[in-house]
């Protein structure tokens, strides 16, 4: 493997980018790493001056206090370049536009990290490929962060154990190390196509789950629609390559009940909106960033469709949020299939 800069750079200074870039402080600080360089790029001056010169970031972390080695930019040059790890903390719907900057700049040797819980509209492009297509990227130098990620708690330094997917495992190990600390746990996978499917699709059925607790319908509904949404995700992980037991792991079963029980959770919270009455505008405007859930269900949609995978939840959460469906007609379908012997079928 060649040598690395130890620079390390998250774009998107959002709730989870922040953190995220808290977690690899804080990690170079355990390891020792004198004066280590930790850079967030922000899309506004005001965030960028408040996590540099407060350590704050007001708007999306109010009460975290950020490491002393933190400094942001409104710079996208200015913080890739030199960079051995950059991860993109952005919407899955903006990542395309932000990649050829990043390719101008990208150290030989540097590594692609997503956080990216989405799929592109339009191409149901993951961002794996998207980081290959666009920046030439072999599979070596891209990974995936998943699991039970829920930001505040992270920041808060609650414990919390994720994934790290490359297809090159000395790449996974190389991140984990980088991210291993008292309060986050790591570990390592090959399935880059099962966690970024677990990711995108747990939002979708958290929209549902989020839906169901806003018309007021109790746990045996919304674990019904956890179970059989987990079942939907197995069938089009395992129609694109991914391994079944990726399902059972921290980036599947972990993340889809944090995401789906969790109040944090943008997509449940979207979710509750909607089924409380609120307009996919409404419940957009509510939330202060993005619910990938809402921005990705059509492409969820259309690449199911096109492998010839049924995904009856997500169908349903398709409809609801380009308004072919009212949340008032949605309980019948969440479990509308056939009778039949349970399993992924």
């Amino acid at each position: 493997m060649n040598a690395r800069p130890e620079k390390l750079v998250v774009v998107g200074a959002g709730s989870w980018g922040t953190t995220f870039a808290k977690v690899l402080a804080d990690s170079a600080i355990e390891r020792g790493v004198v004066e280590p360089e930790i850079v967030l790029w922000a899309r506004r001056p005001e965030v960028a001056e408040d996590i540099t010169a407060r350590k704050r970031n007001t708007d999306y972390l109010p009460d975290i206090d950020l490491p002393a080695c933190l400094s942001a930019t409104t710079d996208l040059a200015e913080a890739v370049a030199g960079a051995g790890l950059v991860v993109l903390a952005i919407p899955a719907q903006e990542v395309r536009g932000h990649l050829p900057a990043i390719r101008a700049h990208l150290d030989p040797a540097a590594v692609v990290v997503s956080l990216v819980k989405g799929l592109e509209r339009g191409t149901d492009a993951r961002m794996s490929e998207l980081c290959a297509e666009e920046l030439g990227l072999p599979d070596e130098r891209f990974a995936v962060v998943s699991g039970p990620n829920l930001a505040l708690e992270i920041a808060r330094q609650e414990p919390t154990a994720t994934v790290v997917a490359s297809a090159d495992p000395a790449t996974a190990e190389w991140i984990a190390v980088r991210t291993s600390g008292p309060y986050f746990r790591p570990y390592t996978n090959t399935d880059v196509t099962g966690v970024e499917i677990c990711g995108v699709v747990k939002n979708v059925i958290a929209l549902a789950v989020g839906i169901c607790d806003g018309l007021g319908y109790g746990d045996n509904s919304k674990a019904s629609v956890i179970t059989r949404g987990l079942a939907e995700t197995a069938r089009l992980v395992e129609s694109l390559g991914g391994q079944a037991e990726t399902l059972a792991g921290l980036a599947g079963l972990g993340d889809l009940v944090a995401t789906c029980a969790s109040p944090l959770s943008r997509n449940r919270t979207a979710g509750r909106h909607l089924g409380q009455g609120l307009s996919v505008e409404e419940a957009t405007a509510r939330l202060k960033q993005t619910a990938e859930g809402m921005k990705s269900v059509s492409a969820v949609v259309d690449l199911a469709r096109r492998h010839g995978v049924e995904m009856p939840i997500s169908e349903a959460m398709n409809a609801v949020i380009a308004g072919a469906l009212d949340v008032d007609t949605l309980a019948g379908l969440l479990l509308a299939r056939d009778l039949k012997p349970e399993g992924r079928s």
